[in-house]
């Protein structure tokens, strides 16, 4: 009959998990490389304008900044933010039309143009435009820019972004607002 020594068999498992808990904890210090992901294309099937010919509206453009992660510490060490760009028609009478939606990144090329068709943004309206946290390809310098129209302009469409990220306890958020361009 074999007997056996739980005292030396307690000891080699112990040894075990701490070499195993070792390992893991070595595994987590190193930086993992992020893929990027891109984000969706919001659905606009639904938004699909009905006006074809916008020659008697009031057309302009506006430029809104969004950030899709920023630095800190150092330019190597980049904290990612998910942005949401909101499309908001103020107006409570007149619909919005977006001509063009255009994503470009920090070298000023277009990664995403969002608005295949013109699309109408009812009265009082908002539309969103969400970049995720771990879509790297618009960069620091991200931006958009939307040609929209209108056939009367008193009350013209707000364009506004918020980034945010949370990690452990802190966060961190902030807004753009767009500028009109010629």
């Amino acid at each position: 009959m074999m007997l056996l020594n739980h005292g030396s068999l307690n000891f080699t498992i112990m040894k075990k998990i701490i070499l195993l808990i070792g390992v893991f904890m070595m595994l987590g210090c190193f930086e993992k490389e992020t893929a990027k992901y891109p984000s969706k294309q919001p659905s606009w099937e639904t938004k699909k304008a009905d006006v074809e010919d916008f020659s008697a509206f009031a057309k302009a453009k506006t430029y809104l900044p969004v950030y899709s992660h920023i630095y800190h510490v150092h330019d190597e060490r980049a904290f990612d933010l998910t942005a949401t760009a909101s499309i908001r028609n103020i107006s409570p009478t007149e619909p919005l039309y977006i001509t063009q939606a255009d994503y470009y990144n920090t070298t000023g090329e277009i990664v995403r143009s969002y608005a295949k068709d013109p699309i109408v943004v009812n009265p009082m309206e908002t539309l969103e435009i969400i970049i995720r946290e771990k879509d790297y390809e618009g960069g620091s310098g991200a931006n958009f820019l939307f040609e929209w129209a209108m056939k009367n302009t008193d009350n013209p469409p707000l364009f506004e972004a918020v980034m945010i990220s949370t990690y452990g306890s802190q966060g961190l958020s902030f807004t753009t607002r767009g500028v009109p361009v010629q």
